[in-house]
């Protein structure tokens, strides 16, 4: 194919059939050199496009931004939100930009968008562009939680713009992410109607989530029962990996229930519950084990945003509101306690886990390591496990571990805890070779971080925590 053909996408926009009050219309700001660095093939099959299209001449100039496919009808989301717990009432897609919808080959409607697209009327005085970094970063690790079993959006493809991008630390080179989403609605896309004391447009999205996400819920408190239900499963999975958002703003919160905006995310290596890495999170408002707490009050947000939609009068809808709310923590502690007897092999509600999770935050014992060395336990080798505790802290509990009710079964504590995670120092480095135009490391830690739960035989390094010199202590959102 060459660039005369236009790619060919099956857009089917939904979104852009909502009143023109949602969003701004606009195409994207071509860019000047764009370079292909990687396409999701894969990904690309189940959207129902052909693969080689993507990685041609008129696929470049599409996830570039430089020409939109037919049928495309690139827009900026408008949403409001709270951020670091400051209400902002006007934010929106700044540097993104929505190309359209496609239903992919298992039915699902699936949001198609161009990250560091240019400028639009939500930018807030930014460029709207992205260096090439954050790119990098959100491609690793959306496509590692995909492959590590965790609801995500997706990463397209990575393209070089071949334009530097101007920010604190001088220009970096620029990039472009095609990312794939359920959805981009957020609860602040919510916030935004609410704030506005626009109910036609409260109820216009609320049918709009319901028919895309959740159609069996009934109304406005089924839809917010659904989102509440969703994120909390979410969040248990997230903390059952030591992942960090690091930037839960409601903004940065799905409806879908997939994770969205890799900004300064990271996953934590010695277990400490107290853990942050965002450079902007300088309270620790979104450290590791506050996110459950975080998540209940985003979603206190969103109730919030729905209230005229919730009752035939404010008392009966604040009832609503608390009753859908008040669901949260057993949602959320069942989903946690269930996650843990899997990461331990055991039928005892989570308990042991917790009590394991206790000695690793004493011991600053690696999280994903000392979960993955259960197998080792399991099958008589206790020796890596230990390795990881002063010496005897391990004793009384592998003791009662031995003991609980359960298989202990060593294929499946494999299969549930990985022994490959985007570690930040692996993460780094590839984006610091990408900046040199070197995308081999990328490439390969791509390639290891799609088999997360299985031994990859020379693949050993991408397993171990950082060595000395190697530790990232901060991480960037990238705007």
């Amino acid at each position: 194919m060459d660039e005369l053909t236009p790619l060919a996408i099956p857009f089917d926009n939904s979104y852009a059939r909502l009143p023109a009050r949602f969003y701004a219309r606009l195409e994207p700001t071509p860019v000047r050199a764009p370079r292909l660095i990687a396409v999701n093939r894969a990904l690309a099959a189940e959207l129902g496009i052909d693969p080689a299209s993507l990685a041609s001449p008129a696929g470049l100039l599409a996830l570039s931004g430089n020409r939109p496919p037919p049928g495309a009808e690139p827009l900026a989301q408008a949403y409001a939100g709270h951020q670091f717990g400051g209400w902002s009432p006007q934010l929106g897609d700044g540097r993104a930009i929505l190309l359209g919808e496609v239903e992919d080959r298992h039915g699902r409607r699936r949001d198609i968008q161009l990250k560091g697209s240019g400028p639009t009327p939500f930018s807030r005085m930014g460029d709207g562009r992205a260096p090439l970094g954050p790119v990098l970063r959100e491609y690793i690790v959306s496509e590692a939680m995909h492959a590590l079993g965790v609801p995500t959006t997706r990463a397209l493809a990575a393209i070089a713009t071949g334009e530097p991008v101007l920010r604190q630390e001088g220009p970096l080179p620029g990039g472009v992410l095609t990312r794939v989403a359920a959805s981009h609605i957020r609860v602040g896309t919510f916030q935004f109607f609410a704030g506005r004391h626009d109910e036609e447009g409260l109820r216009l999205l609320t049918d709009h989530c319901i028919a895309r996400h959740y159609p069996g819920a009934e109304g406005a408190a089924g839809l917010l029962k659904a989102v509440i239900a969703a994120q909390a499963r979410l969040i248990a999975r997230w903390l059952s990996l030591g992942f960090i958002h690091g930037v839960m703003n409601t903004d940065n919160m799905s409806i879908s229930g997939e994770t969205i905006d890799y900004g300064p995310c990271a996953f934590m290596e010695g277990f400490d519950p107290a853990q942050k890495f965002s450079f902007i999170d300088e309270g620790g408002r979104y450290a590791y084990g506050n996110q459950p707490g975080i998540g209940q009050w985003n979603l206190s947000r969103l109730a919030v945003a729905l209230i005229p939609l919730l009752g035939e009068s404010e008392e009966e809808a604040v009832e609503a509101a608390k009753d859908a709310l008040g669901a949260y923590p057993a949602l959320y502690d069942a989903e946690w306690r269930a996650r843990l007897s899997e990461k331990t092999g055991v039928e005892d509600d989570g308990a042991l886990g917790a009590r394991l999770l206790g000695l690793m935050a004493e011991a600053r014992a690696d999280f994903t390591l000392a979960f993955r060395h259960l197998a080792d336990a399991a099958e008589g080798n206790e020796a890596p496990l230990r390795a990881l505790f002063p010496e005897g802290a391990l004793d009384q509990w592998l003791t009662e571990w031995r003991a609980a009710p359960g298989a202990r079964d060593a294929k499946a504590l494999r299969a549930a805890n990985p022994l490959y995670i985007p570690r930040n120092h692996l993460v780094e480095e590839a984006i610091e070779a990408g900046y040199r135009g070197d995308y081999a490391p990328f490439e390969t830690l791509n390639a290891v971080l799609a088999r997360p739960f299985e031994a990859q035989e020379g693949r050993e390094r991408y397993a171990l925590p950082a060595g000395p010199g190697e530790a990232v202590a901060r991480t960037f959102c990238g705007t």
